[in-house]
């Protein structure tokens, strides 16, 4: 099985990878010395799915290809806890998944609730290729999958069920926005470099052409048939021919609220540079929901035609991997309206 570990251990051939926090004006001066960014993704460990799709697409693949294999990665790592399998089951012990892909000539495919299979994204784009639909659901999309050909595969690993169990304890009836890194050394921060949840990428080609993939498990001991905005064209990814892509990651909910990715693009649509273009939505969701995002963390990603990329949050501690044209890989942490 493909690591996190082993896909890491890969990037000294693809290039250089190094770790940075950055205030706003440092993301944003980064951003103007590195434009022409091919791959892009949510949190730290989105280096190793960049490293994977750039790969595919050095081998010759097509976007929808190199995204898909990008996705794939946090898929089948069973070290993540919130993508794929190991993933952190709903508050009945069932690990479901939530995936969409696209590319800018409106081709989408996406699941959610999908059940007893690895590769969610996969899946998405057999929809996308396969049916006359866009989204398939619960039993239905586990049941494709089955007709595709995907193995059947237990997610629940003894990990994520010793810590279902644990959480059963309290069992609070309201699920916690990244619960599944609580009690973890070092201790979680919101925001912080633990918090981790849904993988997001983009990627676009020399021509300006984008694609993207967006796959998570979803909250961790959510209600079971909770869908959050991961696999929701327009809330967990978008992306426009001529315009740019983005996606996001944090608590679902407050994203699907304002449809934020779809948000984003609009924006860049609209003259907005990519980086202008996060900050406005995260600032609307701030004013928006005032007192009702204290603690709470989402972040947006977005990359422009050419290669130019923005990044921001509500709260510190949100990173994300870039990968240039040579295959430099560098992971930042993205600027933030609050302190904390």
């Amino acid at each position: 099985m493909t690591t996190r570990r082993s896909l890491l251990g890969s990037l000294g051939t693809l290039g250089t990878l190094s770790l940075a926090a950055s205030s706003a004006s440092a993301v944003t001066s980064a951003n103007e010395r590195r434009s022409g960014i091919v791959v892009l993704s949510t949190w730290d460990f989105g280096a190793a799915a960049n490293a994977a799709a750039f790969a595919r697409l050095a081998a010759g693949g097509s976007l929808i290809d190199a995204v898909e294999a990008g996705a794939m990665v946090p898929e089948a790592d069973p070290t993540n806890h919130s993508v794929g399998y190991s993933g952190y089951p709903d508050r009945d012990g069932h690990v479901t998944l939530d995936a969409v892909i696209m590319d800018d000539a409106g081709g989408v495919g996406a699941v959610a609730a999908l059940e007893n299979t690895v590769h969610a994204i996969s899946v998405a784009r057999r929809v996308m290729e396969r049916t006359p639909h866009t989204f398939l659901v619960g039993e239905g999309a586990t049941r494709f999958a089955r007709d595709q050909g995907f193995p059947q595969q237990s997610l629940l690993t003894p990990e994520s069920e010793k810590a279902w169990r644990d959480w059963l304890k309290t069992a609070k009836y309201q699920p916690e926005a990244n619960s599944e890194v609580r009690g973890l050394t070092p201790a979680r921060t919101p925001g912080g470099a633990l918090d981790h949840d849904t993988i997001g990428l983009l990627a676009c080609t020399a021509d300006g052409r984008m694609a993207g993939a967006c796959t998570t498990s979803g909250m961790a001991f959510k209600m079971r048939g909770r869908v959050g905005d991961s696999p929701q064209v327009g809330s967990g990814l978008y992306v426009e021919a001529g315009v740019g892509g983005a996606t996001s990651t944090g608590l679902g909910e407050e994203v699907t609220r304002i449809a934020g990715s779809a948000r984003v693009v609009a924006s860049m649509r609209g003259g907005a540079t990519a980086q202008q273009a996060c900050e406005e939505v995260v600032r609307h969701i701030a004013k928006l929901r005032g007192n009702a995002i204290r603690g709470v963390q989402v972040g947006f990603l977005a990359l422009d035609p050419k290669g130019n990329v923005g990044a921001f949050c509500l709260l510190p501690g949100f990173t994300y991997a870039m990968t240039d044209a040579a295959g430099r890989t560098t992971v930042l942490k993205a600027a933030s309206l609050f302190k904390a």
